[in-house]
């Protein structure tokens, strides 16, 4: 089964996009308090559910979405737009997935 190469979102305005490298999602720090401890573990824990490679982009950082550390060291402020990147078997899952979480304030 091949991927279309737009597919809308299940809620918001933020599209998965289609390259060569795989997919990509642009998301919006939605929390007050920014990617704080709390909200980078629940990202990095529900990136970690899924086998596709998970990275998370800010201004000139790249970063592995599955880890904690790396997600914190970002600093990425209240209303920061960041990039979701996803390659993998289940890629357009997990950035749909994940993309829920930032825009329900990871609850």
């Amino acid at each position: 089964m091949t991927e279309p190469s737009l597919i809308a979102p299940t809620t918001g305005a933020d599209d998965i996009l289609a390259d060569n490298d795989g997919y990509s999602l642009r998301v919006r720090v939605l929390n007050d308090q920014g990617l704080h401890a709390r909200p980078a573990a629940r990202l990095a824990q529900e990136a970690q559910k899924f086998t596709c490679d998970v990275h998370l982009r800010h201004d000139e950082a790249d970063v592995d979405a599955k880890s904690i550390l790396d997600i914190l060291t970002m600093a990425a402020g209240h209303g920061s737009e960041l990039e979701l990147r996803a390659h993998g078997p289940d890629a357009v899952a997990a950035l749909r997935h994940l993309g829920e979480l930032f825009r329900n304030h990871f609850r």
